[in-house]
């Protein structure tokens, strides 16, 4: 089994910042990629950001420039700076991993955190 744990949300004013971390543990053999969530009750799930994990970076447009997702070589650690922050960044932040468990004979499966909650003031 894989598990993702989503930890670092809370509650900010406009202007804040936060720093969100996922940590993946469990039968990994391989992480092919990564990213950030964001879901809103009544909304459609929306992704933030994406990171490869040769390096290649995707910021959606709503939180380019102010959000900036990284990942720690050599663990299976993403993060996610959140620098100026707006009430319309509030959500439920989700991570996902497309990892390859147990070993190269498995095919790649999609694993979800349960998300953590980020509320912020205006």
């Amino acid at each position: 089994q894989v598990q993702l744990v989503e930890s670092g949300g809370g509650l900010v004013p406009t202007g804040g910042s936060l720093r969100l971390a996922c940590e993946v543990s469990g039968s990994v053999f391989r992480i092919k990629a990564m990213a950030w969530f964001r879901q809103v009750p009544g909304e459609q799930r929306e992704m933030v950001a994406h990171l490869t994990y040769d390096g290649l970076a995707y910021h959606s447009e709503a939180v380019r420039g102010r959000f900036t997702v990284s990942r720690e070589k050599g663990s299976h650690t993403l993060y996610l700076q959140m620098n100026n922050m707006t009430p319309e960044d509030t959500a439920v932040y989700l991570c996902s991993a497309d990892v390859i468990p147990y070993s190269s004979d498995y095919p790649t499966n999609t694993y979800w955190g349960r998300g953590t909650q980020v509320t912020v003031s205006s």
